[in-house]
């Protein structure tokens, strides 16, 4: 009821829920100079000419990056809905993306079986990290942004710094793509999800595998740390959620 409350004063949510709530009695905080609009602040970025596979937004929350099937990657001004600029150089759908904890690189992923570093302010290509023989699902920065960790269609995760490009480890130990990546906040850790409907966790400084979750019925494709670094929670098509003790 409360939520159907911010409404605009037009919208028959609003009025069936302060109806409701006078006939039961039950108080609702009132939005003062609430926008009028539909969806206040709503707008839609429009120029990929294929999917969207993955978008982020920066840490000053004043930009977002996308990554498509058109294997581009555009960076808008959240405020405007404005195209920024484009960064061409994949050669294959760009699976992944995300800025740096600083916000002024990005890194990206592709089908392509390249990890592409990138200047957030110019565009311009930093580097290009190959390593993989097939293609790349899924990056991300480690908290303190020196190392990208990267998984792969191989099954391998792998580990980069990411200021000199050099390759840090590689993690072995899935048997089937490896769909989603992620750090602790600590950066003392790795988790994965994969195809083999597993999740690991690993040593991120050794590439050791730590230990082994199993319990979901089908790929795990979404993973990730709770903030203080002791939970790890997956998302499955098998239609679950679950919490581990990280």
């Amino acid at each position: 009821l409360q939520a159907a409350s911010q409404e605009p004063d037009a919208s028959l949510f609003l009025k069936g829920a302060a109806s409701t709530a006078r006939s039961l009695g039950l108080p609702l905080v009132q939005w003062v100079g609430k926008p009028e609009g539909r969806y206040p602040g709503f707008c839609t970025l429009k120029g990929h000419s294929h999917y969207v596979s993955s978008v982020a937004v920066s840490p000053d929350g004043k930009r977002v990056v996308s990554g498509s099937w058109d294997k581009l990657l555009k960076i808008w001004d959240v405020e405007t809905g404005a195209e920024v600029r484009t960064l061409t150089g994949h050669l294959g759908w760009v699976t992944s993306v995300t800025f740096s904890p600083d916000g002024k690189r990005i890194v990206s992923g592709s089908w392509d079986k390249t990890v592409k570093i990138w200047d957030a302010e110019t565009g311009a290509e930093v580097c290009t990290l190959s390593g993989f023989s097939t293609k790349v699902t899924s990056v991300a920065f480690s908290p303190d942004g020196t190392r990208i960790v990267c998984g792969s269609v191989e099954c391998i995760l792998k580990i980069w710094d990411a200021a000199t490009g050099a390759e840090v480890c590689t993690l072995a130990g899935h048997s089937s793509a490896v769909i989603s990546v992620s750090f602790s906040p600590d950066g003392k850790r790795v988790v994965s999800g994969s195809l083999d409907k597993l999740v690991k966790i690993w040593n991120a400084e050794t590439g050791a595998e730590v230990c082994t979750l199993s319990g979901h019925a089908d790929e795990v494709d979404s993973v990730a740390f709770s903030p203080d670094g002791k939970r790890v929670v997956s998302g499955s098509l098998d239609k679950l959620v679950k919490i581990w003790n990280a």
